[in-house]
């Protein structure tokens, strides 16, 4: 399971279109905007295109590196909607902000190949898949296709079974390890060279698996690649603390602190200006560890 076996050179940089790159040597933030009217945090929810302006800009003010748009709610329950319906609230989205921030780094969160084709023609820059390619079969050709970079997110079933999978018959770690592996070596097949891991916290993972992810992070190490860590108000921080998503946020700046210890290199957060305070004083408690 070394890392060769990956095909992939250690790389914590990503390059984008435009000739831009992103630097996860040290770790940055990753600001959500969800343009669906279902998100589990309702504060997460964009209301209209000012609404996402105004967030927009909040987040960049506040130290956002990557802003990542949503228009299908992966949380359990959530509606199913078509390709169309996503394409229509997304595909304008994308156009504004790459308008209106023509320097941001836009990730867009889809596992349609069609969605992401036409998202990345629209501005975006980055193609964040939860599904490991595994919701449509034409998305890693598609992202070898387009030439840009992949978060490649660990998930069994789909977003509305993914709460019956959550039974793993071996270590936890070692089958993430393994399908990533696995995925990547796919990957490679089709050109993608630039790839950011994503354990894919509360996707088929109890609360408590997601804490043990989070305590053997390092371990994702071994694959030579950034790791993305979405904790933001999720499930494993609130039903704890016998909290709601909307009270979580306390308990979200502690976890992330730990992602930052652990070595991820890039949190997707639903508070910047907190996330970015968190990293910083990480950093200046531990530089050398943050800058590794």
């Amino acid at each position: 399971m070394a890392l060769q076996d990956t095909c992939f050179s250690p790389r914590q940089t990503l390059r984008c279109p435009r000739g831009r790159v992103l630097d996860l040597r040290r770790p940055q933030v990753m600001g959500i905007l969800n343009l669906t009217p279902d998100s589990f945090y309702q504060g997460s929810r964009v209301g209209s295109p000012d609404d996402l302006l105004r967030r927009a800009e909040a987040m960049l003010t506040a130290g956002a590196a990557v802003l990542d748009l949503g228009g299908y709610s992966s949380r359990p329950g959530a509606e199913h909607i078509s390709v169309d319906e996503e394409k229509r609230r997304l595909l304008p989205a994308v156009a504004a902000l790459r308008q209106a921030f023509p320097q941001a780094f836009l990730s867009v969160d889809t596992f349609r190949a069609s969605v992401a084709a036409e998202a990345i023609a629209a501005g975006a820059d980055i193609l964040n898949d939860i599904s490991g390619g595994q919701l449509d079969e034409d998305l890693l050709p598609t992202a070898g296709r387009l030439q840009v970079p992949y978060i490649l997110m660990h998930l069994r079933g789909t977003p509305h079974t993914m709460t019956q999978h959550t039974h793993y018959d071996g270590d936890l770690v070692l089958e993430l390890t393994r399908y990533f592996v696995q995925k990547l070596q796919e990957l490679r097949r089709h050109g993608v060279t630039d790839v950011v891991l994503d354990p894919g916290f509360g996707f088929a993972k109890t609360p408590a698996q997601g804490h043990e992810l989070l305590r053997r992070l390092p371990e994702f190490g071994v694959l030579g690649l950034p790791v993305l860590v979405g904790l933001s108000r999720k499930s494993m921080v609130y039903k704890p603390l016998g909290l709601s998503p909307e009270a979580a946020l306390p308990g979200t700046i502690s976890v992330q602190a730990l992602a930052v210890l652990n070595g991820a290199r890039l949190l997707r957060v639903h508070d910047v200006a907190e996330a970015v305070q968190t990293i910083r004083l990480v950093a200046t408690t531990f530089p050398a560890l943050v800058a590794s």
